[in-house]
């Protein structure tokens, strides 16, 4: 048995899912479910025994304690976070809240868990921490690729929130032994994913016929991950990773904004041309910067690749073609996930964009 937190969402979902698919190994999914979070990304999961949700929070001690003692999992994989930076520039309160108030709880409570196993138990038990490569900061043009030994240096309230909590991961590892690993990933892309992000928005915007919003010049430059390599990378983590150690997961695939939004359109084109024959690149707005916004992030993924041998399978292409396809497969997911709330936040996000491409 495992224990995954946040699998209701994005990365946690598809980690879910993939994990049923390849394995008999039961999980319990634990989910705070907020705006990210949806059951309907696991509605394949219904009747599936080795499946069991619970919605709480990774900061409610007293549930964590329960589930610890009821399901006895050997592994526990932490994807649970508020993730998105801009509403963290808008509203820090509730990152510091989840990624740094509630991964110590979580702690505490695994720490008393595990303390109590038999020694094999203990040995064989593992926390993995799923964090981010913006804990790094920002690099320039001609810099390196973030490897793991690179010193942190957050540049936004949610950076800064994950990279507290991987120091509190670190500090429970060596001041009371718990085996734990860190995974630090590049920019995710793929099914399930919530449009807030560059390149699920993009595709929701062309095809409603709104603007595409770019910040800036669109130069930023970022190392794109397929969802499902991602998962596959946290799988042999778990199953060969060195107790205590970190591992970057990229997907060797850095682009610009600008560049990763006209390779969508040239997609679509292809896919679901506009009714008028002209192209969704015609729908592109560069709206004002963001604070603090970080140029360019690059991961190093030698080490993983060299000690337990994982690659990404997916070209930048090969995954956003899947994305796109899968996103016009799912429309009515799209649908029910940008009603309500949505579309204020939108709104006052970007709203300096052009509202309605006609």
């Amino acid at each position: 048995m495992i224990l995954v937190t946040g699998g209701a969402g994005f990365i946690g979902s598809n980690f879910v899912l993939d994990w049923r698919r390849l394995s008999d190994e039961p999980v319990v999914n634990l989910d705070k479910l907020t705006y990210a979070g949806n059951l309907d990304n696991l509605a394949s999961l219904q009747g599936d025994r080795r499946h069991v949700f619970v919605r709480g929070d990774i900061g409610d001690s007293a549930l964590v304690d329960s589930l610890l003692n009821e399901y006895r999992p050997r592994a526990i994989l932490n994807f649970a976070a508020e993730s998105h930076v801009d509403r963290s520039i808008h509203g820090p309160a509730d990152f510091i809240e989840t990624n740094v108030v509630g991964t110590f709880r979580l702690l505490e409570s695994v720490r008393s868990y595990w303390s109590k196993l038999g020694a094999s138990g203990k040995s064989d038990f593992r926390f993995l921490h799923v964090s981010t490569d913006e804990v790094y900061g920002s690099l320039l043009p001609d810099e390196a690729p973030f490897t793991e030994e690179h010193p942190y240096q957050p540049n936004s309230p949610y950076s800064a929130s994950k990279a507290s909590s991987d120091h509190l991961v670190r500090a429970y590892h060596h001041t009371y032994g718990l085996p734990v690993l860190t995974t630090n990933c590049s920019n995710n892309y793929g099914p399930w994913h919530f449009p807030e992000k560059l390149i699920p928005l993009c595709i929701h915007n062309a095809l409603g016929g709104r603007a595409l919003p770019i910040y800036g010049d669109g130069q930023q430059v970022r190392d794109w991950l397929y969802v499902g390599d991602h998962c596959s990378a946290i799988r042999h983590v778990l199953a060969s990773g060195r107790i205590g150690e970190t591992y970057n997961i990229g997907g060797l695939n850095e682009k610009t904004n600008l560049s990763v939004v006209q390779l969508i359109c040239s997609i679509l084109n292809e896919l679901k041309p506009r009714a008028d024959g002209k192209s969704y690149a015609e729908q592109i707005t560069f709206v004002q910067d963001r604070l603090g916004h970080d140029r360019r992030y690059a991961i190093n993924a030698n080490k993983i690749r060299e000690e337990l041998n994982w690659a990404p399978a997916e070209t930048f292409e090969t995954g956003l073609r899947k994305t796109i396809q899968w996103n016009l497969d799912h429309s009515a997911w799209v649908s029910r996930v940008t009603s309500g709330d949505y579309k204020n936040w939108i709104d006052i996000q970007y709203q300096s964009a052009a509202p309605e491409i006609r």
